[in-house]
C-alpha cells in the first residue's frame, strides 16, 4: 500500500507490573507508515484478572494519590541500585504508563525506545477530580543508545487513561500530545488537555 511500511501480526501475554502475576494474552496487529506518523495499533486482549478487581485496584491508587497532603516528589527513579522507594512505587507506576505514550509515538520500525529513569517526578495537587504529576524522564534509544530526557506532564482521571503531553531535548518541536482516547486503568500498568508547562 503507498505510503505504508510492514505490518506485523503478534500473540504475546502481558504481567501485572507490581506482582509478575498473569494478566492476560493479546492479540495486536502493528503497521507502520512511511511517514512519521505513530504505528497503527490493533489490539484485542482477554484478562485474567477480573475487571471489578481490576477498578478496585484503580480506585484504591487513585483515592491513595488524591487524598495526599503533601505532593509526592522525587528523583533519580530507580536508583542506581534499581530501588524504588516504596512511597515513589506510584509516581514510577504512573510515568511508565505516561511514557509508553511518548514511546508509542516516537518508535518506528527500526528505532525503538525504553523508559531508563524517572530523573525527577512532581505530583501537583489539585482541587478538581485529577491527579497530575510533572516528570522528566530519561527515554534509551535502540539501536542507537543514545539517552534523553522528556518533560513530560501526566494528568489521570479515575476510569480513563492518563493524558499526557511532552516536549523532548532531542527534538526540536512544540509541545505534543500523546494522549491515549480511550478509558482505560492505570493499576495495572499500575495499567484534556493540560496546562502548559
Amino acid at each position: 500500500i503507498p505510503g505504508s511500511g510492514h505490518k506485523y501480526y503478534l500473540q504475546f501475554t502481558t504481567e501485572d507490573y507490581q506482582s509478575g502475576e498473569d494478566a492476560g494474552s493479546c492479540l495486536a496487529t502493528v503497521q507502520y507508515l512511511k511517514t512519521k506518523a505513530p504505528p497503527l495499533v490493533t489490539i484485542k486482549c482477554s484478562h485474567a484478572k477480573d475487571q471489578k478487581q481490576i477498578q478496585e485496584e484503580d480506585k484504591r491508587l487513585y483515592e491513595k494519590l488524591k487524598h495526599q497532603t503533601k505532593p509526592i516528589t522525587g528523583t533519580d527513579i530507580p536508583d542506581s541500585y534499581g530501588h524504588i522507594a516504596p512511597a515513589l512505587e506510584p509516581a514510577w507506576a504512573l510515568a511508565v504508563a505516561g511514557s509508553s505514550y511518548i514511546m508509542w509515538e516516537k518508535s518506528t520500525e527500526n528505532v525503538g525506545y525504553f523508559l531508563a529513569q524517572v530523573k525527577s517526578a512532581k505530583q501537583l495537587i489539585r482541587k478538581d477530580d485529577l491527579i497530575e504529576f510533572d516528570y522528566t524522564v530519561l527515554l534509551h534509544e535502540l539501536p542507537t543508545q543514545e539517552v534523553f530526557p522528556c518533560h513530560m506532564r501526566l494528568t489521570w482521571r479515575l476510569h480513563r487513561s492518563p493524558k499526557v503531553k511532552y516536549f523532548c531535548a532531542s527534538e526540536n518541536q512544540g509541545l505534543e500530545d500523546g494522549s491515549g482516547a480511550e478509558s482505560g486503568s492505570a493499576a495495572g500498568i499500575l495499567q484534556e488537555r493540560g496546562a502548559n508547562f
